[in-house]
């Protein structure tokens, strides 16, 4: 069994993601497990570089995960032949400007999402990473998510018989700064340093809903800044001008061609009475489910209960305890670990890999939607993206 090194350029670590689920969770755990196995039982061997603009962060970012390598100077790093892979999870703004760079200097590129804050932008570095011949991907991390993977199954088992809808209730409350300190960046809540819940999250909504629940075709929606005043990490006030909820219902076309009614509320400003921070309940002719992060909870048809509506006596069923527990039939990993690891397999011996950049376009084409929606008040379609 041999082992190969394999470069990869890392910019944008030190924030909340970057470091957290790319960097800690997904490549450092791979370097301790002794790399990622291919097909033939040989391992690559990540060797990273963390990229940044403040010295001291990345070198001590560096040193506290045993990383030998970092820098400030990505120009430099990108014309090291040495390395063969950048990796963005920076800013949004600048995101396709720095894929490009990185693809005429011969690099594969993998990035966080959104991969553009506009669609004109997320086309045009789609098709350039498609006519470059080199590998790219966008991360597309809960179709990762023990839950998702658990509803995945039933749907690919039939379980649901014909699926009618789906019912997305996302968020929590993030903390105004006023009060308590803020447990989300201050730049998420001004859309001039490209905030917003609907650029943020329909990107997430639009691979989950095509992947598991069916092709988005229409969508309505309106956004809301409910909350117009925060403080930021300094504690100065500051005017939150990037919305903070959206609601949106979607058109599909489901795996069997039929049509499916998806309705999403995502919100930083709701306080939580639910499974999960995220929870994704379907309902078909045969049965239904709810998933969350890591669970998931199925009634079928013949084991659904008869309700009786009598608003004149104290409801007496407990309806969270109707449903079955989907069980754990295999250890589930980081899901942002496995997409790293498919997106190596995918540079190191071409295995065949399906979350590129035009996928990651079409998550911006479904933020361009809903905001065009939320504009003027009207339905709008949503029509096959061509990259």
């Amino acid at each position: 069994m041999a082992t190969q090194r394999l470069g990869i350029i890392m910019h944008g670590v030190t924030g909340r993601m970057g470091m957290n689920q790319h960097l800690i969770r997904s490549i450092c755990a791979i370097r301790a497990q002794g790399g990622v196995t291919l097909s033939n039982g040989d391992m690559v061997m990540p060797d990273p570089i963390l990229v940044g603009r403040n010295a001291e962060k990345m070198e001590a970012l560096a040193k506290k995960h045993g990383i030998a390598r970092w820098g400030t100077d990505l120009d430099a790093a990108l014309a090291n032949p040495d390395d063969t892979i950048f990796f963005d999870a920076g800013t949004t703004q600048m995101r396709p400007t720095l894929l490009a760079k990185a693809i005429r200097t011969g690099k594969h590129v993998y990035c966080e999402k959104p991969i553009a804050t506009n669609l004109n932008e997320a086309v045009e570095i789609a098709r350039l990473a498609e006519s470059s011949g080199l590998k790219h991907g966008a991360v597309q991390d809960k179709l990762f998510l023990p839950g998702l993977r658990k509803l995945d199954m039933l749907r690919r088992a039939g379980f649901f018989g014909r699926m009618l809808s789906v019912r997305l209730e996302f968020g929590y409350w993030v903390f105004e700064g006023d009060l308590q300190p803020i447990q989300r960046p201050s730049w998420n809540y001004r859309k001039e340093d490209g905030g917003g819940m609907i650029l943020d999250m329909m990107c997430h909504w639009r691979y989950v809903l095509d992947n598991l629940f069916g092709e988005v075709k229409s969508v309505s929606c309106i956004g809301a800044t409910h909350i117009p005043k925060r403080w930021d990490e300094a504690g100065k006030p500051y005017e939150a001008t990037a919305d903070d909820a959206a609601y949106a219902t979607c058109e599909l076309t489901g795996h069997n061609g039929e049509p499916v009614i998806a309705q999403i509320n995502m919100s930083w400003v709701t306080r939580v009475r639910r499974d999960d921070l995220v929870t994704f309940h379907v309902d078909g002719t045969d049965g239904s489910a709810v998933a969350g992060l890591s669970s998931c909870r199925a009634q079928s048809r013949v084991a659904t209960p008869r309700p009786i509506w009598n608003p004149d006596e104290k409801q007496t069923m407990n309806f969270f305890d109707q449903w079955q527990e989907i069980p754990d039939s295999q250890v589930y990993d980081n899901g942002f670990k496995i997409q790293w690891e498919h997106f190596i397999r995918h540079v190191v011996e071409n295995e065949p890999y399906k979350w590129t950049l035009p996928e990651g376009a079409k998550g911006v084409q479904l933020v361009e939607a809903a905001l065009e929606s939320w504009k003027d008040r009207r339905w709008v379609d949503v029509p096959a993206l061509k990259v």
